[in-house]
């Protein structure tokens, strides 16, 4: 089978997910069009599986395509791919290399290397290294630390899905035993009272594999000063010393051991509870920067995040993607789009909590450093709504000595937070019609009270207790999209929704429904300059439909919601969107933001609804309708 670099780049793509990969995904990883991945599915054939969610490898058919020998050497007949082969040959051969023997070896002519060289240096920008030409000759000049960063990026962009997989590093580099060394590293970690953050930990086994492969090369980190590292810092080196020896026969010296170890100490681990752990890795000036931030994130969100607990762990947080943006080496998030999407609230706090770290701090803070602080901010939030949201519920369990007692213990402890059980009714003679309560637990029948009852055994089992959490999870869905329901109609304004309402890209549509929404005497100017600040912090696309674009600050004269629905797709961000809610809130709305922001994403995350939506809504009215069946539904 013959295939073009575009189709076998998306053969690879696939082939390193185990989950469904969608068309918008592989459009933007390829530079192409959703069309264009249909069409390059269509000749893959039976290697590639479409379905609802995407595209995924045939496991069997990909093995056989590998075993016949089909898939032969790696290419670089791409730019892309001559690209990176470029790289790799002047970061491996320190005397350079010959341009008109590379370009005869790769099949291209003269002035296309010539190009690629271009685009070598433009690849460079930033890095501290440079391309020295002397005739035939290329050489790459720049410090050891600043080659081995591009290595580890070079990796990073040819897995292209941003999660670094131990058993390719072992591949790429020949470091057998990886995986056992992370294990006793973890350990190791552990028996140190730190955390450790499994998405970053990856990444810094990925530097530890290119360090040994340097090394190896003989091309070792120039000696640092004797710089005070902290003792701390000292013993996790002395332990990297000993667990690399014990792993790969390795001996590595104090300066590659340091570089690792802070490489740890800035993107894996943070220090366990404690007043110690937080004396010893926590400024007092650091602590005052995140507490004035989250308080004024606080007042204007109004959530309460002024917890010290909380605010230290965040300023751990903070204090590592500091140095990390001073480097100029973030750590990637695999999980930034599925917290944007679904919890496009709190993602919205970390957005607001950043561009005030990025002004105190003057660093930059991008979409992976904001989806971990809204990691941060949403397990703390989320301590605060189980205690919020537990259900109103009413035990109905006729007496049988302690029948009641062990039920109602088995109940608490099984679903902990998801109640509030607000009263054990023991009677066989229960007044149902009376019982006040969101939901109704019964061992008995409920005599044609049906809905939020269900029925339990005495002894609880675990298909209880799963009947039970669908039930809760269905009453707060109800709370929730009646509350949207009321709240999103009445910011509706016939005037302000727009049908096939297209602009050149999001900054320019923000500008065209700013104009109508300051005609409207809903906003001012400036409301409409901070929204695109906002914008270019990070994308306001939440889900694949829907770009949601607003300001930080909730000061527009009035609550109104302007609405673009377009047959044709137009790109924001990384996404391309149907519908366009330029959200405007006032200083009395703020107590509604939080709902019917995150409410109003969620209606609009069901793709097949959305379009429903698209086809059925020519009109105001139809909109609303349509929207109003969207949220009974």
């Amino acid at each position: 089978m013959a295939l073009s670099a575009k189709q076998t780049r998306m053969l690879d793509i696939l082939s390193r997910r185990a989950a469904w990969v969608t068309a918008a995904e592989l459009a933007h990883d390829l530079g192409v069009t959703s069309r264009s991945i249909r069409s390059y599915a269509a000749a893959l054939g039976e290697l590639v599986e479409s379905g609802p969610n995407g595209y995924r490898v045939r496991a069997d058919a990909y093995a056989a395509y590998l075993a016949a020998g089909t898939a032969g050497s790696p290419s670089v007949g791409s730019p892309q791919e001559r690209l990176a082969f470029l790289a790799r040959r002047l970061l491996d051969e320190p005397d350079g290399i010959d341009v008109y023997e590379t370009a005869e070896s790769l099949f291209v002519s003269d002035s296309t290397i010539e190009a690629d060289l271009t685009r070598v240096r433009g690849l460079l920008a930033g890095t501290e290294l440079e391309v020295d030409r002397h005739g035939a000759i290329a050489r790459l000049t720049g410090p050891e630390i600043a080659r081995r960063k591009l290595i580890s990026r070079l990796f990073r962009d040819e897995m292209r899905q941003g999660v670094v997989d131990v058993s390719r590093i072992q591949e790429a580099f020949a470091s057998e035993g990886l995986a056992a060394f992370k294990s006793d590293l973890v350990e190791m970690l552990d028996a140190r009272g730190f955390f450790v953050n499994e998405y970053g930990i990856n990444d810094v086994l990925l530097h530890m594999a290119v360090a040994l492969d340097r090394v190896a090369k003989d091309r070792v980190l120039p000696a640092a000063g004797a710089a005070d590292a902290g003792e701390a810092l000292r013993g996790l080196a002395d332990d990297l010393g000993e667990l690399v020896h014990k792993h790969f026969d390795v001996e590595l010296d104090r300066t590659e051991l340091r570089y690792l170890a802070i490489l740890l100490r800035t993107r894996v681990i943070a220090p366990g509870a404690g007043a110690e752990s937080v004396a010893e890795f926590v400024s007092e000036e650091d602590l005052a920067v995140v507490r004035g931030i989250v308080a004024r994130a606080s007042t204007e969100y109004l959530v309460d995040l002024r917890d010290e607990d909380f605010i230290v762990r965040l300023t751990l947080h903070v204090q590592n993607l500091v140095a990390r943006a001073h480097e100029n080496t973030y750590s990637r998030n695999p999980l930034t789009r599925s917290i944007k999407s679904s919890y496009p609230m709190t993602y919205e706090l970390a957005v607001y909590i950043a561009s005030r770290l990025q002004t105190a701090e003057g660093i930059a803070v991008n979409d992976d450093e904001i989806a971990y602080i809204a990691m941060h901010v949403g397990a703390y939030l989320e301590q605060q709504s189980r205690r919020r949201d537990a259900v109103r519920t009413a035990v109905v369990c006729p007496n049988y000595y302690d029948m009641h007692i062990l039920l109602r213990e088995k109940l608490e402890s099984a679903l902990g937070d998801e109640l509030d059980i607000v009263s054990v009714i023991t009677s066989t003679d229960a007044d149902w019609s009376s019982i006040d309560a969101d939901l109704v637990l019964t061992t008995i029948d409920p005599r044609g009270r049906r809905e939020n009852t269900v029925i339990v055994q005495p002894f609880l089992t675990e298909t209880d207790v799963e009947h039970i959490r669908q039930s809760v999870a269905r009453i707060r869905r109800q709370r929730r999209r009646a509350g949207i329901k009321n709240e999103l109609l009445e910011y509706f304004d016939e005037s302000l929704f727009l049908r096939n309402f297209y602009a050149r890209d999001a900054i320019t549509m923000i500008r065209a429904l700013g104009d109508r929404m300051i005609a409207a005497d809903a906003i001012g100017s400036d409301y409409v300059q901070q929204a695109i600040e906002r914008e270019q912090m990070s994308s306001t696309a939440f889900t694949d439909t829907l770009a949601v674009p607003h300001a930080m600050t909730m000061n527009a004269k009035r609550t109104a919601i302007a609405i673009v629905v377009n047959d044709t797709a137009m790109d924001w961000g990384d996404a391309r969107v149907n519908v366009i809610a330029f959200i405007a809130f006032s200083e009395g709305g703020r107590a509604a933001f939080q709902t019917v922001f995150d409410q109003f994403v969620e209606v609009f995350s069901d793709r097949e609804a959305v379009l429903g939506l698209i086809r059925r809504a020519d009109t105001f009215t139809a909109f609303i309708d349509e929207l109003v069946r969207i949220i009974d539904a």
